[in-house]
């Protein structure tokens, strides 16, 4: 009830003074001075309840990150290293499906220089960024740092005043809204928390599955049955089973350690969104689904197994760790594939993420191999190995594969190169499950199955619920959004055909007016604020200015859930033009069309400038998404909105625009 409350609170506080500049983050610098030839520049920012800067190490694909720039045309200094920061927080955006990394309360940046020309006095630097709320700001700052001369203090501060430092929103480049709409600092917390609970559970599916293998399942009544006959009683062999499913925890959580310790926390983040290792990755689980199709076995050296082996006879403590070594050489053939891909997936989360995933895939390795041991008559209920274990190594395989394209999907956009667009992607996983359901009824084999006379009722289900899943994406070719595996195919948008195979979009393109192209949901969008004006005139209809951004996830949210509501849907289509208004495109304008704004005395490069000083100029307002309905004279018909989820008060803001268009 309190966040329902304060998140209401927070709505009405937008919708009652979005009409303002706003200025959520006040910046202060200092000199810190290492000897008479280097410098740590520091930059220091307070950032507004609730509001959040974004790292310079955002990943590729979601929010915007902070950028440096430092003037140095007469190379008067080096910049030594990459600007460090204070640290951030990660949290999920389940709209660009990427980590967003951000910063609350405050953030500190720091660039250490090197002075090569003694009679510097001053260095200056900008720094471009993004805050968000529920909107989102384009910010920049300009800093200018007073160097010491020789040997002059340890310290010097330059705290500057927030007006001179928090430069105009013209600049507003690029545009983001945070992923969710959380205002509470402990709640990306919780969110992080909950990934990592999300990791674990699906690592232990991973093991349980892993356990259903021909090189696991077999040995679990082996490995008990040595622990029953070979210990001195009950107790001790149950003491044992549970030391022997510690070890296998203990390896494999190890691996995991080594994987973090390896790479670091940074550099598995940036693994994630790095196009080689997305393409290293595809081919490395199309690797493992071929071994687990039974193409060829993926196995270490028997030497390796050898000496473990010997050592495992010794006996004791050292012995049942050395058993349990010997558990994941030898059935490495088939977890080894579980385990490479569940180390994939957990690094391109970053930080303790692989050590969660190990101590996941081990408990559910281990759990049944203790459990046995310490109750040997439920071994009686334990089904006989057979031939329906290869069937969950090859269903496994079939898994393994649907899941590499995600990673090729993954390098495919932010490459650009609309080579695995949505109607690609989805048309290879529906024949990747579609033989997979095949093979589930019996209608093809792979070399390691066995003579089949009948299929079991499990392996019926299975096979129907597959088969039914392959259905279910068929009319994701023909532009249905397909909810329940949006996080794994490309964006609607980045399609052949981004409004459906029927081709309301190749209809319109012939007939769209100039300047004009078809939108989302087929809205025929201007994008170019002339251009829409002139339209408007010609058909008159009012217009309604959209303020939104590429990388602006509120705006996408806004898009997908409250446009595509049947009666939002026709104002938009039949009562209005619209006119989207970018304000992070980063395009520059021709340099006849440059200028310096009389609002904010910032020089207007780029198209976003444009429209951020348009925004600023008429609305006095620099957030995003900001919509807004006008009528011919451009002027307000109604009081401008920023982002509102909900349909109905959405829908009546629109309405009372037209009416009063049509009065």
């Amino acid at each position: 009830m309190r966040k329902a409350l304060f998140f209401l609170l927070t709505i009405l506080a937008f919708a009652n003074g979005n009409a303002q500049i706003v200025k959520p983050v006040k910046w202060s610098t200092k000199v810190e001075k290492l000897s008479d030839s280097e410098f740590n520049l520091v930059m220091e920012g307070k950032i507004d309840d609730g509001w959040h800067v974004y790292s310079q190490f955002t990943p590729e694909n979601g929010p915007l990150p902070a950028v440096f720039s430092f003037e140095n045309s007469k190379g008067n200094y080096e910049l030594v290293g990459k600007t460090k920061e204070s640290p951030y927080k990660k949290q999920y955006n389940d709209i660009f499906e990427v980590n967003e990394y951000y910063f609350e309360k405050k953030v500190t940046f720091t660039q250490k220089v090197k002075i090569t020309n003694s009679n510097i006095t001053a260095i200056k630097a900008k720094l471009d960024y993004q805050v968000c709320l529920n909107s989102c700001i384009n910010d920049d700052a300009a800093f200018t740092f007073a160097i010491p001369k020789s040997t002059a203090t340890t310290s010097v501060s330059n705290t500057v005043n927030a007006d001179t430092v928090n430069v105009d929103t013209t600049q507003t480049v690029q545009e983001v809204v945070k992923a969710t709409p959380t205002v509470e600092t402990t709640e990306p917390k919780k969110a992080d928390d909950r990934g990592l609970w999300t990791i674990f559970f699906l690592a232990f599916l991973g093991g349980f599955a892993a356990l259903l293998t021909p090189c696991v399942f077999p040995m679990i009544p082996m490995t008990v049955s040595f622990f029953t006959k070979q210990s001195k009683n009950p107790g001790q062999g149950k003491r044992n089973a549970i030391f022997y499913g510690i070890s296998i925890i203990a390896i494999y959580v190890l691996l995991g350690s080594i994987v973090t310790t390896i790479f670091g926390a940074e550099a598995l983040n940036a693994l994630s969104t790095n196009v080689w290792f997305n393409l290293f990755f595809f081919l490395l689980l199309v690797v493992f689904a071929a071994s687990f199709l039974g193409a060829f076995e993926i196995m270490l050296p028997n030497s390796w197994a050898n000496k473990v082996d010997k050592q495992a006879d010794r006996g004791g403590i050292v012995g049942i760790l050395f058993m349990a070594l010997a558990l994941a050489i030898v059935s490495f053939s088939c977890t080894g594939p579980i385990v490479g891909t569940l180390l994939v997936e957990s690094a391109s989360k970053g930080g303790i993420a692989p050590i969660v995933g190990m101590l996941g895939f081990s408990s559910a390795l281990a759990l049944p191999f203790m459990l046995f041991a310490m109750f040997p008559s439920w071994m009686h209920s334990l089904p006989k190995s057979g031939g329906w274990l290869n069937t969950v190594k090859v269903s496994l395989g079939f898994l393994e594969l649907a899941l590499a394209f995600k990673f090729l999907s993954n390098a495919d956009l932010v490459l650009q190169l609309h080579l695995l667009e949505r109607e690609v992607f989805l048309a290879i996983w529906i024949g990747v499950f579609g033989v997979w359901a095949l093979y589930l009824f019996g209608k093809i084999t792979t070399p390691h199955d066995s003579p089949l006379a009948h299929i079991s009722v499990g392996r019926l289900s299975l096979g129907m619920l597959v088969l039914a899943f392959t259905v279910y994406m068929i009319p994701g070719l023909f532009g249905a959004p397909l909810k329940l595996i949006s996080a794994f195919p490309p964006p609607q948008s980045y399609s052949e055909s981004p409004t459906g195979f029927f081709g309301s979009a190749s209809d319109l393109k012939e007939d769209l007016p100039n300047g004009a192209k078809v939108g989302e949901h087929g809205i025929i969008t201007f994008t170019d604020y002339e251009k829409g004006f002139a339209y408007a005139k010609e058909v008159n209809k009012p217009i309604m200015l959209d303020f939104t951004g590429f990388a602006c996830v509120n705006c996408r949210k806004m898009e997908i859930n409250v446009w595509s509501d049947e009666k939002v849907l026709y104002h938009l289509k039949n009562e209005v033009v619209l006119i989207s208004l970018y304000v992070d495109d980063k395009r520059e304008l021709p340099k006849n069309e440059q200028y310096i704004s009389k609002e904010t005395g910032k020089k207007v490069v780029t198209i976003g400038n444009k429209w951020t000083d348009f925004i600023i100029t008429r609305y006095k307002t620099n957030t995003q998404p900001y919509y807004v309905l006008t009528d011919l004279n451009e002027q307000k018909l109604n009081e401008p909105i920023s982002y509102t989820p909900n349909i109905e008060e959405y829908e009546a803001w629109m309405k009372e625009g037209i009416s009063k268009f049509k009065k």
